[in-house]
């Protein structure tokens, strides 16, 4: 296959007129009203868990019609009557125990040159446009990779239900299927924008513990993928190297222990074998300390303005400017003589909808859902937003 050939990665955005990375590719629509003809006549079987505890596609699409029927005719607290609490540990605990065993920066291969890599950007509870996608692009399949960058939940009423069917897909196909941690996939978010107060209204007295679980699962999420030895995807972006210097050894036995100082005013991009040594698990990734990276993946924004700087708008991970792509792209160029598909070096990142680009003089808008940001010698940096009904409500503090 040639490099013109681009069409092999598609970036699912927000509006009917998605379109992929190349202009040859196929557009991608979305429906804000699934068709009625697609939905149940009459309430579903509630699920149960598979009693060897192996996902087929029939469980998929059942789950996926208990959602979609939920979500029109019963009110969240009787969600537990068509996903019980049991079906949930289990689904959790299978799925977690997939994530966790993950690395950070996934190695995403192409199967053949007839295969597709479809990449989607922030979903934030946005359960019918998901079920769609799948539908219009196609289930995962041994030939059809998707990558979910980040954001499931929070500022849309059904982010249980889009995280829990994300995850039922990835215990199905875990080869096909790649969910990448967002930056609402935290603690902090989650109690502030909606999510923990939507899994409490659905669950009730075990609201709290289905909360946890979900947490805990958060913190298995990877940071990042690396798609045909070309394509970079982060939720936020890149990162910052940490260079620190070890302080005075302590004298005597008992104090032996290093002291490791982070060394200051020196910003420069992090390489992949930092990210790989990165520590994921927090709740909450750090904004000060030795552990920066994780917050740097999932928080960072572009800008057009050279060099790379803290973040001060958002108060946690980096800006960084066109010189800073083509630095990362040209710096971690990776070789594709084993690649069957020769793909353009792109990142391709998502964090930030409509609202957010207004208030970035010199940045594209996400009306069509998604925009090149960068263009560089090196290839291109792109981001795609996937949510086209967002936000579906404020919190209000």
């Amino acid at each position: 296959m040639s490099s013109d050939d681009s069409n092999n990665i598609s970036p699912i955005s927000r509006d009917a007129d998605a379109v992929a990375c190349s202009p040859s590719s196929t557009a991608v629509t979305y429906s804000d009203n699934p068709s009625p003809s697609s939905l149940p006549t009459v309430a579903p079987d509630p699920l149960s868990w598979p009693h060897d505890g192996k996902l087929c596609l029939e469980w998929i699409q059942h789950l996926m019609s208990v959602f979609e029927w939920s979500s029109r005719n019963l009110p969240p607290s009787a969600f537990p009557s068509v996903f019980p609490v049991p079906v949930f540990d289990a689904l959790v605990l299978t799925a977690s125990k997939i994530l966790h065993k993950e690395p950070n920066c996934l190695q995403i291969n192409i199967p053949d040159s007839d295969s597709t890599v479809v990449v989607v950007g922030d979903l934030h509870g946005q359960l019918h446009d998901l079920l769609f996608l799948l539908q219009d692009a196609g289930f995962p399949a041994q030939n059809r990779i998707f990558v979910f960058n980040g954001d499931y939940v929070d500022r849309g009423a059904w982010g249980l239900e889009t995280f829990l069917l994300l995850l039922a897909w990835k215990v199905f196909m875990p080869h096909s299927v790649f969910l990448l941690r967002g930056n609402h996939e935290s603690k902090y978010c989650t109690s502030t924008y909606g999510f923990e107060k939507e899994v409490l209204a659905k669950y009730g007295d075990k609201g709290k513990h289905v909360y946890r679980k979900c947490l805990g699962c958060f913190e298995g999420l990877p940071l990042a993928s690396i798609i045909a030895e070309r394509v970079y995807t982060a939720h936020g972006g890149l990162f910052r190297s940490i260079s620190v210097t070890p302080s005075k050894r302590s004298k005597g036995k008992k104090n032996r222990r290093i002291n490791l100082i982070p060394e200051a005013n020196t910003l420069c991009l992090g390489s992949l074998e930092e990210l790989s040594k990165a520590r994921r698990s927090v709740l909450d990734p750090p904004w000060e300390g030795l552990n920066l990276i994780p917050g740097d993946v999932l928080w960072s924004d572009p800008s057009m303005k050279p060099g790379l700087s803290p973040n001060k708008e958002r108060g946690i991970g980096l800006l960084w400017g066109p010189d800073c792509t083509e630095e990362f792209l040209k710096k971690f160029k990776l070789k594709c003589g084993c690649c069957l598909v020769q793909l353009p070096q792109l990142i391709i990142r998502s964090h930030e909808g409509p609202d957010a680009r207004e208030k970035r003089p010199g940045l594209g808008g996400m009306d069509e859902g998604y925009t090149i940001d960068h263009d560089v010698d090196s290839g291109k940096l792109i981001t795609v937003f996937s949510a086209p009904d967002y936000p579906q409500f404020q919190v209000s503090s």
